[in-house]
Order: structure tokens, then C-alpha cells, then sequence
């Protein structure tokens, strides 16, 4: 059953039409092209998206007659037999179906009652309703998805089994698996509140910081190079360095927004919070030569309005950059007054062209070597007798010193704010009317909210009464548990994108999140502690049938993991992870000659060396020409864009990656090592290479399958040595040589198999 059959199927079981869920999408979806916001494209002067233009009248004929859909123009029109009198006109590819004609007779039938588009109405706090099957719930999620889930005659399906969970939300709140020393002490821990106390050290780990970055860095568009054709290398690791270290000090959401926005017009900025601003320094740069400046000026400029709409009010603004927004109430001109916020940044710095400004920052070991020769300098220079070569040599020390200082770019405001225009289609080079800073109105829940710089404009986005921000940002946090977002299109809550499956738990948690001062942590943990999420993700067939894509969320989420995750988690059952908190970007292993063939500046790869070769997938240095090809074949961003919801990779590429790329092979080996030192038998050595992968024990006749395995392999290797050598030596770091080569390619071959398994690249 198609997924619009199960929507007319709800619509039939409800007996009152409702404009927001039934009616606006048919008409956004074919009406609002020619009778929408846009009124240049707008046809016979009709809106159909607002309500006092749903009585107008057309020659003699209301456009819509509240129950009398007979005597209703709109109508009318829509049930035509006239070719040139039918609507949508014929020449329309998109047509109404016959059901979505008679969903509109009833709504008219019904009365015609118009709403206004629910993400622009600030969220209210639902009541919650205790429920007869109430034990059910943990928390207030529960009550929430149990409600609707009555509606279908479902219930939430069991609690998971303690190591499927304890996999689940290790790898949900860190991006890595948990160890064996991990499982064995939750399995060991009997009291109700195990569960609880496992999050609680997820949370607090510094690990946590780097998984929640790694999402907000796609949306951020970070990259370590500038794109283009030139795509220039360049180092902005340092914000990236703020926010991991953000989300592990609990910095609140609000305050994290502002410093990103708008850290540099603070009262007395901190170089924490500058360095903040380098969000919206992530954008392509253009650095080749002969380019028209004020031409990429302006894309620079667009791309904040766009990245910052897409990421914090889940809008799609840029459509409206050359012409009225065609389905969201934003006019081009309140695209140039957003684009106003951003239009006075310095954009000239060191170098030439459109080089930003550059914040240098010294760590606590080189500026203890700075101040000590500021120390010895100081007195030389205010002696009279000061020699000259001494002073010259020490300040020369000095410099070379400060050279070894990482800079990263910084927003900066100019002397005197440039003038703003709207643009002529968008064109840098035809300003038209004269604009100033300003919010859009349909967005604006206080009215005539006077915000005339970036620093008020942000806090304007984290006001507790802001229509979007709290609900798009509970919404991505969602979508990171269970795969899909209460509103599946993160980056358009407009009238063109889906409807939320569960509209009151979504203003609920928007709501409790401003309730509970932002506190991202807390946020994280009312999810994970819900018995919604603790569901097993197992659910029957007749329940996979009805709701293929589980959006009444009756069983627990299940779904691919990220290329990031699929690599961290080798490196990690390996023990070959380096868990070091931030610093620049490092090289792992990629084919040689791709930077020589397809990049024009900088064109040699030097692969990380030692630990650099194993730290987190977070620190891989991504070049958006030539991004990793190891993510790149498993569909990770090439960050040229705001991306705040990634594809699902189902490629068969993945395969070959898991199963070739040195990083997973090495790992095999490496783990392979450590199975065979653990034990002296094969009955004790796979299951511990099973449980560092999997966090569970195989079962008889997995292990049957594996010994057999093991056995295929050990005469394989035992008669080819060469080909067991080839296998042991991929990777830098060397194998044990007092490990029989047969035995350790075989069980390497093993934990490859291992790794390829369906339960390891999912998540359960």
C-alpha cells in the first residue's frame, strides 16, 4: 500500500477535514505555483494560501462557498469537463487526483475552515493525557506515540534485549561501540537504574562532543579546503576544536547559536566566542584568479542567508532570492533584509582577493614560550643601552615561534555597514529597491521585532516564542535516534514540506527544550530514556506491512550507519582508535594519484603518519574537489552545501570499502592479533572478537559457521604464504611476527567477514 493510499485511508477515518494536514499540501503541491506568494507569477490576481482571498469573488461566482461546494468557484474549476476552463490548466504536469478532488469537496462541504501554516504559529505545550496503557510509558514521549499508536489499534513493542540496547545508544550518543568491559558491566548491574547510569557516562563522555559535531559540522558546511576550481587548502580545524568542545560543556543551545551568529559583536568577546563566528566563514571560497570579486562577495553572502535559514528555521529562504518565495510567505525584498545581516562583513583580510579575516591563537604551550621571550624583550627595549642585535635576535626567535600559531577564519563587521539592495534576480550587478536589516514578518510571533545586527538578529532566532528554532533543532536531535525526523524534511518546514507524524510530542519536546533552558544533554536524555526509543526494532510482519517505514513509531529504529561510524567502530574494536580530543585535520589511507589528477593547486596527499593514521573519522581532512573516497563511495557530503539530512547509503560500494580500504583490513588484523593473544582455542577466541564487534556472544550455529570458516581459511593460508603475507602487511603498523602468518591471516580473514556482517553496519 502506497504511502498516500495510507493517508487517504486516515483522512476517511477522521470525520473533520483539516486544512493544515489535508488540504494545504494538495493545494501547495498544485495550486500555488500561479496562486500563491509570488505575485509575479501570480495568475488572475487569486490567492489560494491565505484565507480572506477564499471568499473572493470571480464575476459572479464566490471562489469558495463555506458547504456549498456546488456554488464554489474553486470547485467548480476543478471538476471541469472545459479543457480551457479546468484547473489545473492541461498544460500543468501536475494534476489533482481524484481523491485529492473529492478531499477538497469535503473540506468545502465541511465549511471551508482555514488555518494558518503550523510551523508559523509559535509551539504550544500540549497537555498530556495519562493512558490506561500508561505503564508502558517511561517518560512523557510515551504518552505521546502511545496515543497515536492507539489510533491504529498498536502498541509500543518490548524493551530491547540489554546488549542490543546498550550497542544502540552507545553508538547513538558516541559513534562508537561499546567495549566488552562495557557490556560486561551493564549485564552485571541488576538495579532498575543500570540503564539510566549508562547514559548518564555516555553524556559525560568526551566522546559525545565529538559525535554530536560530526552532524552539525555537515550542516555547517566544514571542509578543509575552499572548493571551486583552485579549491585552495585551508584551516578553520580550530572552530571545529569549539564546537565538539561545546556540546561537551554543556554549552545551552541558545548561547550556541549566538556565539556561531554573532560571537564577535558580544560586549568584550572572548577568542573562544570569535572563533565561534568561523560558522559562517565554512562556505566555498573563490580564490582563482580573474573572478569579478563583488560577484562571489554576493554568493558568499547568499550562503549564509540560505545555510543560516536551512539550519536554524528549517527553511528553504533562497528560493526567494530572485523572486517571491513561490510556496512560504517570504518576499524577495525580506530576502535582501535577512541578507542585510550578513552583507557588512570584512571580507578582505591577509592575502588578496576575498580572503577573510584571520584569527591566530596560540596553544598554552607555544604562548608560555611567547611570553617568555616578551619577558626577556621587555626590559632590553626600555634600557637605553639595549644592544640591537640582542633585541633583533630575540624578536626574530619570537616570529618563528608565533608562525607555529594555527589562524582560523573569523567573522568581522566593517568600519561603516555596506548599503543593501534587492537584486534584480538575483544578480550582483542590478540593486534595485533600497533595503535594511529586518526579520521576516510571517516568522516574527512578537510583531515588528526591531533587529538591526547579526547579534540581535540571533537572539531574535532563540526567543522562547520563535515559531521554528527550538522545533528544528528537537527535530534533527530526533532524527539522529530514529533515523527519520518527526518531520521527515529537516531542512523545509514551509508548506512544501512534510507534515509533522506526530505533531503535539513535537511542540511538546520544542517547547521542554526551551523549558529546560536549552540544555542539549538533557534534550538527548529524555529521548534516549523513553521507552519509545528502548523499543526493540524487531517488529512482526503485519506491523512492517502497515508501516514500512515505522513513522507511528511502534517499533525501535533500525538503519545503516554512517561511513563515520562504520570506521570509527573498526578502529575501535581494534583497540587501534587514538582518543584524542581535537587538532588539525589528519590523511588516512586513500588510493594514490587521486589529489595529482584532479586537483589543481596543492596537488600532493602526505598520509598521516603513527597515531595520526587512527584518529576518529570527525578529523579526516575533507577536500571538497577530491572528498575521502572511502566516505565519498559510502555517501558521506562532500560539505560544499548545508546538509542536515544525509541519504541513506544502500550502495553495493560498500562492500568493496569494508572489505578493501587498508583502515578496515589493518583493523581485521589488528583484532584478529588480539583475539589469538586472548585465548588458545578457537571456541574462546571468536566469540571475543564477536562481542568487540557486535557486544554479544554468537550463537551455536554461528559459531558453527565460523569454525568452519576458520578452518577454510587455515589451509588456504598454509599452502599460499605469499598471500598470507600480502594480507598481514597492509597497513603501517607492522603484525606480530611470532604469530604463525597461516593463523593470523585466517582469523583476519575471520573479522573481516565479521565486519561485512548486516548487524555490524547497522544499527539495531
Amino acid at each position: 500500500m502506497g504511502s498516500f493510499a495510507v493517508f487517504c485511508l486516515a483522512v476517511e477515518a477522521q470525520d473533520r477535514i483539516l486544512f493544515n494536514r489535508d488540504v494545504r499540501p494538495v493545494l501547495a503541491d498544485k495550486c500555488f505555483h500561479c496562486h500563491g506568494a509570488d505575485a509575479r507569477t501570480r495568475e488572475a490576481d487569486l490567492r489560494l494560501d491565505l484565507a480572506p482571498a477564499m471568499g473572493d469573488v470571480r464575476g459572479a461566482n464566490e471562489v469558495v462557498v463555506p458547504e456549498q461546494p456546488a456554488e464554489s468557484e474553486l470547485y467548480r474549476r476543478i471538476t471541469s469537463l472545459d479543457a480551457d476552463v479546468r484547473m489545473p490548466p492541461a498544460s500543468e504536469e501536475r494534476q489533482l487526483r481524484p481523491e485529492e478532488i473529492e478531499l477538497l469537496r469535503r473540506w468545502i462541504e465541511q465549511g471551508a475552515t482555514y488555518e494558518s501554516h503550523w510551523a508559523f504559529a509559535s509551539p504550544r505545550r500540549p497537555a498530556i493525557a495519562d493512558r490506561e496503557d500508561g505503564t508502558w510509558a517511561r517518560n512523557s514521549i510515551d504518552h505521546f506515540v502511545l496515543k497515536q499508536l492507539a489510533g491504529a489499534n498498536l502498541s509500543l513493542s518490548q524493551e530491547a534485549d540489554r546488549t542490543t540496547l546498550l550497542r544502540r545508544v552507545t553508538l547513538d550518543l558516541t559513534g562508537l561501540p561499546p567495549t566488552i568491559e562495557d557490556m560486561d558491566k551493564f549485564l552485571a548491574d541488576t538495579s532498575p537504574t543500570a540503564y539510566e547510569k549508562v547514559v548518564e557516562r555516555l553524556l559525560a563522555s568526551p566522546r559525545y562532543g565529538e559525535r554530536m559535531a560530526l552532524v552539525w559540522l555537515d550542516a555547517a558546511r566544514f571542509a578543509d579546503s575552499g572548493g571551486y576550481q583552485g579549491d585552495i587548502l585551508r584551516s578553520m580545524w580550530l572552530w571545529r576544536d569549539w564546537v565538539i568542545n561545546a556540546y561537551n560543556n554543556g554549552l545551552p543551545f541558545d548561547q550556541f547559536t549566538i556565539e556561531q551568529l554573532a560571537g564577535d559583536l558580544l560586549p568584550n568577546p572572548t577568542i573562544e566566542q570569535r572563533i565561534a563566528t568561523g560558522f559562517n566563514r565554512n562556505h566555498r571560497i573563490n580564490d582563482e584568479d580573474g573572478i569579478v570579486h563583488e560577484e562571489y562577495r554576493v554568493e558568499y553572502v547568499v550562503d549564509r542567508v540560505e545555510t543560516t535559514a536551512t539550519v536554524w528555521l528549517g527553511l528553504t529562504m533562497g528560493c526567494a532570492r530572485c523572486h517571491d518565495h513561490k510556496y512560504d510567505p517570504i518576499s524577495q525584498a525580506e530576502f535582501y533584509q535577512f541578507f542585510a545581516y550578513f552583507n557588512s562583513i570584512n571580507e578582505s583580510g591577509r592575502g588578496h582577493g576575498n580572503s577573510p579575516p584571520l584569527l591566530t591563537v596560540a596553544p598554552p604551550d607555544l604562548q608560555k614560550k611567547l611570553d617568555a621571550l616578551d619577558q626577556q624583550l621587555e626590559p632590553l627595549r626600555a634600557a637605553e643601552t639595549a644592544a640591537t642585535e640582542t633585541i633583533a635576535e630575540l624578536q626574530k626567535q619570537r616570529d618563528a615561534i608565533a608562525k607555529q600559531a594555527p589562524s582560523t577564519m573569523v567573522m568581522e563587521e566593517l568600519p561603516q555597514p555596506r548599503e543593501t539592495f534587492v537584486l534584480v534576480r538575483g544578480g550582483y550587478d542590478r540593486p534595485s529597491e533600497k533595503v535594511s536589516p529586518a526579520v521576516p514578518n510571517a516568522l516574527d510571533a512578537k510583531r515588528n521585532t526591531v533587529a538591526t545586527n547579526r547579534l540581535e538578529m540571533a537572539r531574535w532566532l532563540v526567543d522562547p516564542q520563535h515559531p521554528l528554532t527550538s522545533r528544528v533543532a528537537v527535530n534533527r536531535y530526533w532524527q539522529m535516534y530514529f533515523g527519520r525526523g518527526l518531520v521527515e524534511t529537516p531542512e523545509d518546514f514551509g508548506t512544501q514540506g512534510a507534515l509533522p507524524t506526530h505533531p503535539d510530542l513535537l511542540d511538546w519536546l520544542a517547547t521542554e527544550f526551551v523549558r529546560l533552558n536549552w540544555d542539549v544533554k538533557a534534550m538527548q536524555r529524555t529521548i534516549v530514556t523513553s521507552a519509545t526509543y528502548r523499543q526493540s526494532s524487531a517488529g512482526s510482519e503485519s506491523l512492517a506491512e502497515l508501516d514500512p517505514e515505522n513513522r507511528l513509531l511502534a517499533r525501535g529504529p533500525r538503519f545503516r550507519l554512517p561511513v563515520e561510524t562504520l570506521r570509527d567502530q573498526a578502529l575501535a574494536a581494534s583497540n587501534s582508535l587514538v582518543n584524542r580530543v581535537g587538532g588539525p585535520s589528519v590523511k588516512p589511507y586513500q588510493p594514490e594519484g587521486l589529489w595529482e589528477e584532479l586537483a589543481s593547486a596543492s596537488p600532493t596527499y602526505d598520509p598521516s603518519r603513527g597515531a595520526d593514521l587512527y584518529r576518529r573519522s570527525l578529523y579526516t581532512f575533507v577536500r571538497r574537489t577530491v572528498p575521502p573516497p572511502a566516505m565519498a563511495a559510502i555517501d558521506a557530503p562532500n560539505r560544499e552545501i548545508c546538509v542536515v539530512r544525509r541519504p541513506r547509503t544502500n550502495t553495493p560500494l560498500q562492500a568493496l570499502v569494508v572489505m578493501n580500504d587498508p583502515t578496515y583490513v589493518e583493523a581485521s588484523r589488528l583484532l584478529a592479533e588480539r583475539s589469538i593473544l586472548h585465548a588458545a582455542s578457537e571456541s574462546q577466541r571468536i566469540p571475543f572478537a564477536f562481542r568487540s564487534l557486535l557486544t554479544r556472544d554468537p550463537q551455536e550455529h554461528e559459531m558453527k559457521t565460523l569454525i568452519a570458516a576458520l578452518a577454510f581459511y587455515r589451509d588456504r593460508y598454509a599452502e599460499n604464504k605469499e598471500a598470507a603475507e600480502a594480507l598481514l602487511s597492509v597497513g603501517e603498523s607492522p603484525y606480530d611476527s611470532k604469530l604463525s602468518s597461516a593463523e593470523a591471516a585466517a582469523y583476519t580473514a575471520i573479522v573481516m567477514l565479521l565486519m561485512n556482517l548486516d548487524e555490524t553496519l547497522t544499527k539495531e
